[in-house]
């Protein structure tokens, strides 16, 4: 993970609304869902940050429960899947998951050849019904990009070097402080390589 330096909620929405109108028009839009969990996660937290991301960070990345778009099959159960755990499942069994869940994996397909755009995410799950039984401990948890990242996981697309962009809500300091050898401060290139800072702003 890379992080590049903070940023306003105002950038945030500004960002985010560009890219997923609330008034697109495709099956089961759900970015005013997205749109209120930004604003429940800036209440939550109160700061955000911009950061980079390397194809292991977003597998990484703790997801929500998710029913797969009112289909006949739960992707993400109320305890969570990383993005990884998620990606693994489709692939064991792709053509299960597109018999039940039509929408979700057609929303999947759509977003593997669509340019990288900003994911959202927070350092802890924000207190949201579908957030209720994830763990509580520092990370990477999902607020809006499931479908995205899933895409380009699944379709080989994400490098090992932090590429993805992210805005992030809440304090960093826990999450470089464990990549930094479980000790405090802000990590440098010799100590946490997986956890930079500074460098070209996204």
């Amino acid at each position: 993970m890379h992080i590049t330096g903070p940023t306003t909620f105002d950038e945030v929405l500004e960002h985010f609304r560009r890219d997923h109108s609330v008034a697109l028009d495709h099956e089961v839009n759900t970015n005013q869902d997205a749109d209120s969990a930004l604003r429940l996660a800036d209440a939550t937290f109160g700061t955000w940050s911009k950061i980079r991301l390397s194809r292991d960070d977003v597998r990484s990345v703790l997801l929500p429960w998710h029913l797969g778009c009112g289909g006949g099959r739960e992707l993400v159960p109320r305890t969570g899947l990383t993005v990884g755990q998620a990606a693994d499942l489709l692939r064991a069994d792709d053509a299960g998951f597109r018999a039940a869940n039509p929408v979700c994996t057609a929303k999947v397909d759509r977003f593997r050849t669509t340019p990288f755009t900003s994911i959202f995410l927070t350092t802890r799950p924000i207190p949201h019904d579908h957030y209720a039984d994830l763990p509580t401990d520092d990370g990477l948890v999902h607020l809006d990009g499931l479908h995205r990242l899933l895409a380009w996981e699944l379709s080989g697309r994400l490098s090992p070097r932090a590429e993805l962009p992210a805005r992030i809500a809440g304090d960093l300091t826990p999450l470089a402080a464990t990549a930094n050898g479980g000790t405090s401060g802000t990590p440098t290139s010799d100590s946490a390589p997986n956890v930079t800072t500074g460098g070209p702003r996204i």
